[in-house]
């Protein structure tokens, strides 16, 4: 059993608490480089739950305390390039997101350091897997719509109290798609394995060009 988190009445707990929350995650995205490690290279169908648990270092107890299967395992490998995406949006001093998005499009599709090189190419092995195996696929769709749920906020505070409600969901729906479709048609070519020449970004690029052509309101009023 896991220690309980101290009570806002003990001393320290503010911190405490958001320190045990960083480290949970921390683990979840350790278990999850592990599982994709693994099915990139075997094979989500030859992939068992222990295996993952090993590569971790951690029980099988630990591993489905975390997660319910082992699909569910990647998705916080998965869900990283969500989280950056919707921060840098938060962050961004610009108030036009037709030209805010392809900006951050590059931030988050070309990597900048040998790590978030690995990552990427660990996640394009993952990605050409994906359609053999329904539960994976099932756990990629989610966290695109998980993506695109939380952006819709931002940009209805981004856009103004005039924006219309349905533009600003086509909008964060071409947002998500973008990225998502860039992703998954550089995952099934053979060209820039890690990312680092750009691709993704291109063909996210293309798409978000290709789809934000429809959007007639000017989202900088």
């Amino acid at each position: 059993m896991q220690p309980s988190a101290p009570s806002a009445s003990t001393p320290g707990a503010a911190s405490a608490r958001p320190l045990a929350e960083r480290r949970r995650e921390a683990t979840r995205l350790e278990i999850a480089r592990a599982a994709a490690g693994l099915f990139a290279e075997h094979g989500p169908q030859h992939v068992t739950a222990e295996a993952i648990a090993e590569a971790a270092g951690i029980s099988l107890r630990t591993f489905y305390r975390y997660f319910s299967a082992k699909e569910e395992a990647i998705t916080p490998l998965l869900t990283s390039g969500a989280d950056n995406w919707v921060s840098l949006l938060s962050d961004a001093p610009e108030r036009d997101p037709l030209t805010l998005f392809p900006r951050l499009i590059d931030e988050v599709l070309i990597p900048q350091t040998a790590a978030a090189r690995e990552e990427l190419r660990v996640t394009r092995r993952v990605l050409r897997g994906i359609a053999e195996t329904p539960l994976l696929s099932t756990a990629w769709h989610r966290v695109n719509a998980d993506s695109e749920a939380r952006l819709r906020p931002i940009l209805s505070e981004l856009c103004g109290p005039d924006a219309d409600p349905l533009d600003v969901r086509i909008l964060a729906t071409i947002a998500s798609d973008a990225i998502r479709l860039g992703l998954e048609h550089w995952a099934a070519g053979d060209t820039d394995p890690d990312g680092s020449a750009g691709v993704p970004a291109a063909i996210a690029q293309q798409v978000f060009a290709r789809l934000s052509r429809g959007l007639s309101r000017d989202f900088s009023e």
